[in-house]
């Protein structure tokens, strides 16, 4: 039998969708000087259908919750590309920092490798996991070929989300850690600090339960690493979508977790205003079980909103 992708802890009880209800491709990019790698999701029973394009989370790999989100969409009729950063998975690279700006231009050029496959139709969606979320929006609003933009859990400041769940000397032990680690990388010894960890850690993603949670949905084969260069600290607080939302015409969910510390719907909802064509859904969630426990009723919004979207 076929190993099922994802195997993860927290996503052992999703109902699963038929194997035969899509196909899968394996597509490679270059971004950056570097060659990406993803999986495009195919639905079995639609001609061209149109392409969403996932952006994993915070430091995340894209088999960390995203395939079961491919799957179920592919077998609503969607092609699903889900998709490593540079440094991360399956692409190419050596260097594991957390920086907006250069996975931003991955997730450009994954989606137009995706879009280059001939079954694929010309409707394009930009899909982002918390940060991933922030850089789907900037480019729907740069780029002409988006048709809409979905957010799950966004994270959309990102110095809001490294002071949440610390307090300022552990915020700013964050940013000294940053600064140690630019100082000390152009001599050749960088600082490394852990992607996710307790509350206490200097961690990039912290807070009570975050750890546990976030590490439930690495798959169990995969060989991600829990670190990444203390300067993506200094990259995520100066990163937010700040204005970029004002040019975001096309149709944008977000579907935010009322009980999410990482990023609490009170964002979501301030984002939704500055939106021209937006879409609110707060669920009662925190930042990961809607690839968990909360997984039907989080798809099941996303495929309506893809529904009234599209037209689909």
């Amino acid at each position: 039998m076929t190993r099922r992708d994802p195997i993860n802890r927290a996503q052992r009880a999703l109902d699963r969708p038929a194997r035969e209800r899509y196909a899968t491709r394996r597509l490679a990019f270059e971004s950056g000087g570097a060659t990406c790698r993803g999986v495009l999701h195919l639905p079995a029973s639609t001609d061209e259908p149109p392409l969403v394009v996932l952006a994993p989370d915070v430091g995340a790999e894209r088999t960390a919750g995203l395939p079961a989100v491919a799957e179920r969409l592919a077998a609503a009729g969607y092609a699903a590309f889900t998709f490593d950063y540079r440094g991360f998975g399956g692409s190419d690279g050596t260097d594991r920092r957390i920086a907006p700006a250069r996975q931003r231009a991955d997730l450009a050029a994954a989606a137009d490798r995706a879009q280059r496959v001939d079954a694929v139709g010309r409707e394009t969606v930009l899909w982002g996991a918390g940060l991933g979320a922030a850089n789907a929006f900037r480019l729907a609003g740069e780029r002409t070929d988006v048709d809409a933009a979905m957010a799950v859990t966004p994270i959309l400041d990102g110095r809001a989300f490294l002071r949440r769940n610390r307090g300022t000397k552990q915020f700013l032990r964050a940013v000294a850690a940053g600064v140690r680690d630019r100082v000390g990388g152009w001599a050749g010894a960088g600082v490394e600090v852990p992607i996710v960890g307790d509350p206490e850690a200097n961690a990039v993603v912290t807070g009570p339960g975050a750890k546990r949670a976030y590490l439930d949905l690495v798959d169990r084969e995969s060989d991600w690493r829990n670190a990444t260069p203390a300067r993506s600290l200094l990259a995520l607080a100066r990163f937010g979508v700040g204005d970029a939302l004002d040019g975001v015409r096309v149709p944008a969910l977000l579907l935010a977790g009322t009980d999410d510390a990482q990023a609490p719907a009170s964002e979501a909802e301030r984002a939704a205003d500055a939106l021209p064509n937006a879409t609110l859904v707060r669920m009662p969630a925190d930042h990961w079980s809607p690839y968990a426990v909360d997984f039907e009723p989080a798809i099941g919004h996303q495929l309506a909103f893809l529904r009234d979207a599209l037209e689909h």
